[in-house]
């Protein structure tokens, strides 16, 4: 397929006409209706690696323009023409791809498919897709934007595409496939805590929990299915399915969510305005969700997130500390410019070292080998137990009512077990987990965060097997609050009035060049927590949208 010239010598073509930049050829021929050919001069010939006698030469380098323009051009005509097989010939993966270009036409019922190449940027090709999905009577016109990427084949050089679920379809993943028929699910209209119709026209982030909702509660709400072209999830995957297109629709049932309109669409507002960045806000003494917003609307990062979450995590470490007796708030305790342990050398941010300070002053600095010196006294389970156990983390058994990751605190030794303790190593959370943090330690105990309340559906909610002594949770509340008023915390919690505590963190991540900023919060009965991914530290990144959120609340 990679050596065909152009589909165009094979049928009768009307005159190119020049269209954006773009050559249009208009090809004659059953269910074919358009294919957009883009020109350019090539770049330099292609290299071969040189051979052996009567060896077939590999070819090496640099993709040429012809070639990305080559290679997509066959891809895309075979495909618009129905030919599976020659589309599937012109990636690097044809069983996989003929898998999925098959289930295109008979399980999710496009017809008459037009596609239009956009510029190539190097060798990935932006490309539009328009076409007719029926099933039955019904039809309805469908439409949307993707994009290949050329790479060359590993037998031969050959340019050809380089094959993933997302070409066919942005949404599809390994594994999914589309379906057109009536659904499995009958649609849901989620209410908002007073009554209010949610929908992404007005929240925009809300896409994912709508989905996780409607796979949750739509075969027990009332509803009626529709006929709808569909993404039917993998087994092994824990996104929900999407629809995509309606042909006829449902009658929806009703689901009532705890969420707060005011809080909801000020935590849309503010994940806005920063990239990356997801945002949960909870009552503190219920654990209803109020608020929870990410400024990138495909995954929900704010419930499924599985992130290092930095220096937040000392709330938990410090717990556990002051409950064995190794910290306690306004006693002296090291905070040294080095610490090794493990045969790792830990570090503060900056090198620097508090001399003769107390543990509060190394909990509002966030000094990391003010925890890190623990780790000889600690038993490799210790920070795994407390998480699970006074902050019901880590058990994978929360029933939100919507899918959500749990948090891990998996039990590690030396230095990863080292690393733990200030939110590094194998400690993965996100911020419906480190909202539930603040909001046990504003509260006194572990209330599992909820959507739905389990009162709609009888279900039990995860609870904790005990709680922090009086003692140990009075300190931890003053060095929340102080780190608030006097730490890393100060800038962005100032003007957050009353009852306040806070946490800044910051997790390095592999690749990045910026760490992960995180903030966790309360102030009176709401507690709240924010990641800014790659942008810096949390007090500066995360801080203010998790501030904005708790003056509104306040």
């Amino acid at each position: 397929m990679g050596k065909r010239r152009r589909v165009a010598e094979r049928r009768k073509t009307s005159p190119a006409v020049l269209a954006g930049g773009a050559i249009a050829v208009v090809a004659v021929g059953a269910a074919v209706a358009g294919y957009a050919l883009y020109g350019g001069s090539s770049a330099a010939e292609d290299r071969g690696r040189s051979t052996s006698a009567g060896e077939k030469a590999v070819k090496t380098g640099p993709l040429s323009a012809k070639e990305v323009a080559t290679a997509s051009r066959a891809f895309l005509a075979a495909w618009q023409q129905g030919s599976v097989a020659g589309a599937a010939a012109a990636t690097d993966d044809a069983a996989a791809a003929r898998e999925v270009l098959t289930g295109y036409t008979e399980k999710a019922r496009v017809r008459d498919v037009t596609l239009t190449a956009g510029t190539p940027t190097g060798a990935e090709v932006p490309f539009s897709v328009k076409g007719t999905v029926t099933h039955g009577k019904l039809s309805e016109p469908l439409a949307y934007d993707s994009a290949l990427t050329v790479v060359r084949r590993e037998t031969d050089g050959e340019p050809v595409v380089a094959w993933r679920p997302s070409v066919v379809h942005p949404d599809l993943k390994d594994g999914d496939t589309l379906v057109t028929g009536a659904s499995g699910t009958p649609p849901i209209k989620a209410l908002d805590r007073d009554g209010g119709e949610l929908t992404t026209a007005t929240y925009p982030s809300l896409g994912p929990v709508l989905d996780s909702l409607r796979e949750k509660y739509g075969k027990t709400a009332g509803g009626k299915a529709g006929i709808e072209l569909r993404v039917v999830r993998d087994k092994k995957s824990k996104s929900a399915e999407k629809t995509l297109l309606e042909l006829s629709k449902g009658t929806p049932g009703t689901v009532r969510t705890t969420l707060d309109p005011a809080l909801q669409a000020a935590a849309e507002e503010q994940v806005a305005q920063k990239a990356r960045s997801s945002v949960v806000v909870l009552r503190a003494s219920t654990g209803e969700i109020l608020a929870a917003a990410n400024a990138s609307k495909g995954f929900n990062t704010a419930f499924q997130g599985s992130l290092a979450p930095g220096s937040t995590m000392k709330v938990i470490t410090s717990s556990l500390l002051i409950e064995k007796g190794l910290a306690s708030a306004d006693k002296a305790h090291p905070c040294p410019k080095y610490f090794t342990y493990g045969g790792w050398k830990f570090q503060n941010d900056d090198k620097f070292l508090i001399k003769d300070g107390t543990f509060k002053a190394s909990f509002a600095r966030s000094c990391n080998t003010a925890f890190i010196s623990q780790a000889p006294e600690l038993d490799d389970d210790s920070l795994t137990e407390q998480a699970q156990q006074v902050f019901g983390l880590g058990l994978d058994n929360w029933s939100v009512g919507v899918s959500t990751f749990d948090g891990a605190v998996p039990v590690q030794s030396k230095a990863q077990m080292a690393a733990e303790l200030i939110g590094q190593g194998g400690v993965r959370m996100n911020p419906l987990n480190m909202a539930s943090v603040s909001a046990t330690v504003k509260s006194g105990v572990f209330h599992q965060p909820y959507l739905v309340s389990p009162e709609v559906d009888g279900r039990k909610l995860a609870t904790a097997a005990r709680t922090m002594s009086a003692g140990t949770l009075a300190q931890l509340r003053d060095l929340m609050s102080y780190t608030a008023a006097y730490g890393t915390a100060a800038e962005a919690m100032a003007g957050v009035s009353g009852d306040v505590g806070a946490k800044t963190g910051s997790a390095e991540v592999d690749g990045q060049k910026k760490p992960n900023g995180w903030f966790t919060a309360y102030r009176g009965d709401l507690a709240a927590a924010g990641v800014v991914q790659a942008a810096g530290h949390g007090g500066e990144t995360a801080g203010p949208i998790v501030a904005a959120l708790l003056k509104l609340g306040g």
